[in-house]
């Protein structure tokens, strides 16, 4: 299971990462990561739900980190980063 403290850590990160300043405030049973003028709340949700992610009043449910990631990462308007490439054909630096 993974504690709120962990969640903001990462969410802050993922920030930090994506180069875009904004900031995670935690509330009593939730999270709100605010970024581009955008807002996303994450709290937890029923199992076998992890989190549901709340942005312009529309919840949707995740079941993983990954999910987690992308939601936020959709609903403050982050551009998606490069993909990295593995294998034959894959830019050697």
């Amino acid at each position: 299971m993974t504690s709120q403290a962990e969640l903001r850590a990462l969410l802050l990160d993922c920030l930090t990462v994506w180069g875009v300043p904004g900031k995670v405030t935690a509330g009593d049973e939730d999270l709100t990561v605010t970024a581009n003028a955008a807002a996303c709340v994450v709290r937890a949700g029923p199992a076998p739900t992890r989190w549901i992610v709340t942005v312009g009043g529309r919840s949707r449910p995740v079941p993983s980190v990954v999910a987690l990631l992308s939601a936020v990462r959709r609903g403050l308007g982050v551009a998606p980063g490069v993909r990295a490439r593995v294998g034959a054909g894959a830019a050697v630096q």
